[in-house]
């Protein structure tokens, strides 16, 4: 099993600065658990007004400390175990997936103890993969990249279905995507403890949809899976992933399939960020220059990690309209920024957006944006774009 990898060691972020009084940061230094309140100032000296602490009351703090931090998890885990209870098809209580007390859970983030295992049944396996298919394909992908280092021609070996141009575009793309793939971590470059996963998984789905092959960004979607599921899991949950329509329509470049998405992203557009909305048609901004990308990666590359992984859980939950309206809650995040700018500060801006791009607003835009044109959802719009379409 792939070892737990925390987002906060992953970043490799400095620890919390020092504050106005140099004694106090020892205090919080060692904390296992960082509530999200005020609970740990419980731990702090006294105002130097105020008569010390003596030590037993010092000692009482800690233990009250200890008491509530312990109070968290047990909370936490109950509410982890709960989700993972209520989304899994196989137990009793699946119909209650979609009852407001879950729903808000999974807004709020899941824990990410579960966060893979929450995914990995949100996502499901309808191709029915099993890890030994998984380790088939890994050993053909294996036997492929041997020989083709080793004679740069892949001729005389089993097909796995593609051209042998494709086959070396695919080793090719898939050495350089794994080498850009969350650079800042250093965990998936050569040498890292995940370089070898991540090319496992990434060749092994090569051979098994030899018809879709290696795309630039597929990197992104396997590295997220690989940090939250073990290999194999992961590569199931990868398949399925990249199975679903959305994925297939942008992965194997149906511009048909992608106009439809497009046209439909465009309605909700326009009726939730009218201005910005006439902006972009001003300048002949249109939505290929900037969805493809965040499609391509789900956010992974364009948020940061943390940040795309609350989003993944919103797409779990909501399926592809989380996507669109992910992309939709960006702009209104930066709506007035992008008001003051022309095409191609725009589109630069919208390729790379900011590295600190914040939680907490991100999803109030997300929140504050409505699905819902004349009485119509994602879907009804997408189906009646795509009649439009047709009529031209």
């Amino acid at each position: 099993m792939v070892p737990p990898f925390s987002l906060k060691e992953c970043e490799a972020r400095a620890g919390p600065g020092t504050g106005p009084h140099p004694r106090q940061p020892m205090r919080r230094k060692n904390l296992e658990f960082e509530p999200l309140s005020t609970t740990a100032l419980i731990l702090e000296d006294r105002p130097a007004n105020l008569p010390a602490k003596s030590e037993e009351e010092a000692q009482r703090h800690r233990q009250e400390y200890n008491e509530m931090v312990a109070g968290a998890k047990r909370r936490e885990m109950k509410e982890a175990q709960l989700l993972v209870h209520l989304i899994c098809p196989t137990c009793r209580p699946f119909r209650q997936r979609n009852t407001r007390r879950v729903r808000e859970l999974w807004w709020q983030g899941l824990p990410p103890s579960v966060r893979g295992k929450v995914w990995s049944l949100a996502i499901g396996n309808e191709l029915n993969i099993t890890p030994e298919l998984y380790e088939i394909f890994l050993s053909r992908a294996k036997e492929k990249w041997r020989s083709f280092n080793e004679t740069s021609s892949v001729s005389e070996n089993e097909d796995c279905g593609a051209s042998l141009a494709d086959r070396e575009s695919s080793l090719d793309l898939i050495k350089l995507d794994i080498f850009r793939t969350f650079p800042s971590l250093y965990i998936f470059q050569k040498g890292g403890p995940y370089h070898d996963l991540l090319h496992s998984v990434l060749g092994a789905y090569t051979c098994y949809r030899p018809d879709v092959g290696y795309v630039q960004g597929m990197s992104f979607i396997a590295a997220v899976l690989i940090l939250n599921l073990e290999e194999a899991d992961a590569f199931i949950a990868f398949a399925n992933l990249l199975n679903k329509p959305c994925q297939m329509a942008f992965f194997r470049v149906d511009h048909d399939l992608m106009l439809k998405y497009f046209a439909a992203f465009e309605v909700f557009f326009e009726e939730n960020l009218p201005k910005l909305f006439q902006h972009f048609q001003n300048n002949s901004l249109t939505p290929d220059f900037y969805l493809i990308d965040w499609i391509f990666t789900l956010y992974s590359k364009s948020l940061p990690l943390d940040v795309a992984c609350r989003v993944w859980d919103l797409f779990c939950r909501d399926g592809e309209e989380a996507l669109f309206r992910t992309g939709l809650g960006i702009l209104r995040l930066y709506q007035d920024v992008l008001l003051q700018m022309d095409f191609i500060h725009s589109a630069q801006f919208l390729s790379r957006l900011p590295e600190n791009t914040p939680a907490h607003t991100l999803f109030t835009c997300i929140a504050n944006t409505q699905m819902l044109s004349n009485n119509r959802r994602w879907n009804q719009v997408k189906t009646d774009c795509t009649r439009v379409l047709l009529a031209y």
